[in-house]
């Protein structure tokens, strides 16, 4: 006996257990949300003072925007566990302002791209991700992954000798502590032996305290002194649009991929509406911006288990008490360490699967494509907007190209009571792409004057269709010759009668 089984009403779809309450109700779910939490926190405080170097401002910003944003996306976001702080792509959008303009100016230019953000969530800009190809999707992570990898050269080049054998120590452990237990986060467990035999053993090795000071008191409200004025506007305008854009691409592909990993749906308008909001929080309070983060997200997701708000809130938390309360002992932990966690990361983030030679296989040549596009510019200019873009680019391209080849013509020649018709069955979907050649597959000079048109079988999508089917009829009437249009479906023929006749074909 068969069961029909109702699908969900749509609110019903976007319930992500553990709810933030069913953790709370459990020490065991959680004590790993506030250690995920813990584990997330100490591996921000590096690329946060990283990426306000590459900013070219004083690593506090770095640190104050990750605490303002965690906080601030656990209460107002869509993605639950989802990691959000200081970036390095948003460090490379902002950084010209920064180095011309000054402090005041770049906090400025955070503040106005989270409002374009917000703008951008109430226009429904989120929905444009079902756009997005599943070959531009492997692509973005593979290449996510490759920069997380390589990101982490310059703590591998030009160091002590004793830091190889570290990175080792904490792969290891990161690799076989999973099979013994997970009630831990292996992460924190590597982090935490390594600075211990780090201290204990007095190794001469970089530490999170060479990366840059860590700040000394509370971040406090920060209106930028910036003139309000039109020509203010000129200057940060341009790059407050590219904060909004690269940071909720990334977001918005990181809740994707989020969503993909455990098998739930996350809400992406209020995504956006939350990263809008976390930036702007971020600006006051003083903070350089950002967005989520694929590599924390992944540490908190993947390596510690987390699956609530709860590990997302307590990361800023525990950021802002580390760096404060537990400066020096934070600044002793060693850069190995969270080396080898990134590195994990990396290899948890990759999608091998894509590039198995049985999955090359079986892939369409234009899918691999795509994503190799997407790969390589992403890599290149370490520009996720401009490599999701190109590959989404690609992919339209491709498909164009493959669709085109769909459309067939099949002509047959019938006499009937001594009169000869020749009738043309039209298969496929029809769009500017298609319908190029379309008027090249008819006999004009050689078809007899009756001709039928047959489109029962194909679909009619836009305008350069309508202007290659009146240019058709203008050819053959141009020689005294009638045609006949049947078989349009509803939908074509609606497009057919509004424009036929008004588009210029055939003159």
């Amino acid at each position: 006996m068969t069961r029909v089984v109702p699908v969900p009403d749509p609110p019903s779809r976007y319930r992500i257990e553990p709810t933030v309450m069913q953790a709370l109700r459990s020490p065991r779910l959680l004590t790993r949300e506030a250690l995920a939490g813990l584990v997330v926190a100490i591996a921000l405080i590096p690329e946060a003072i990283a990426f306000s170097i590459i900013a070219g401002v004083d690593p506090r910003l770095g640190l104050f925007s990750s605490f303002a944003m965690a906080v601030a996306i656990s209460f107002l976001g869509g993605r639950p566990a989802m990691i959000t702080a200081a970036t390095g792509a948003i460090a490379l959008v902002i950084a010209p302002v920064a180095r011309e303009y000054g402090v005041d100016y770049l906090i400025a230019t955070v503040i106005l791209g989270g409002l374009i953000q917000v703008v951008m969530a109430a226009l429904g800009i989120a929905k444009l991700m079902r756009f997005i190809p599943r070959s531009v999707m492997v692509g973005f992570v593979n290449a996510l992954a490759i920069l997380i990898f390589t990101s982490q050269f310059p703590q591998l080049i030009g160091v002590p000798w004793l830091v190889y054998p570290m990175v080792v120590a904490g792969l290891l452990i990161m690799y076989l502590m999973p099979r013994w237990t997970k009630v831990v986060p292996a992460p924190l467990v590597a982090i935490v032996l390594l600075t211990a035999a780090a201290v204990v053993f007095t190794m001469n090795i970089p530490t999170v305290g060479d990366q840059g000071d860590l700040p000394e008191s509370l971040p406090f409200l920060f209106i930028p002194n910036v003139p309000l004025t039109l020509e203010t506007l000129q200057i940060i305008a341009p790059y407050a649009l590219a904060v909004a854009v690269v940071g909720l691409l990334e977001s918005l592909m990181t809740a994707k991929l989020v969503d993909d990993i455990t098998d739930t749906h996350s809400r992406k308008t209020r995504e956006a509406f939350g990263q809008g909001g976390a930036n702007i929080l971020s600006g006051l309070f003083g903070g350089m911006g950002g967005c989520a983060m694929i590599g924390q997200t992944m540490i908190n997701v993947k390596a510690s288990g987390a699956r609530t708000r709860i590990s997302t809130f307590l990361a800023g938390v525990f950021l802002l008490i580390l760096v404060l309360v537990l400066g020096d002992i934070v600044a002793i932990i060693p850069m190995a360490a969270l080396v080898a966690v990134m590195i994990v990361v990396s290899v948890a983030t990759f999608d091998w699967h894509s590039v198995r030679l049985s999955t090359l296989r079986r892939m369409p040549k234009s899918e691999t494509a795509v994503m190799v596009i997407t790969v390589v510019f992403t890599v290149w200019t370490h520009n996720l907007a401009i490599g999701v873009g190109v590959g989404v680019l690609a992919a339209m391209v491709l498909f164009a190209r493959r669709v085109a080849h769909f459309v067939r013509v099949q002509r047959t020649v019938n006499d009937s009571a001594g009169e000869t018709i020749v009738r043309y069955e039209v298969e496929g979907e029809l769009f500017f792409a298609s319908s190029n050649d379309l008027t090249t597959l008819f006999d004009y000079a050689g078809d007899p004057d009756k001709i039928v048109i047959d489109m029962s079988r194909s679909h009619v999508w836009d305008a350069s269709t309508v202007a290659a089917l009146d240019a058709v009829v203008t050819k053959y009437r141009q020689r005294g010759k009638e045609v006949v249009l049947e078989g349009m479906n509803d939908a074509t023929t609606q497009l057919h009668t509004r424009l036929s006749g008004g588009l210029g074909a055939g003159h």
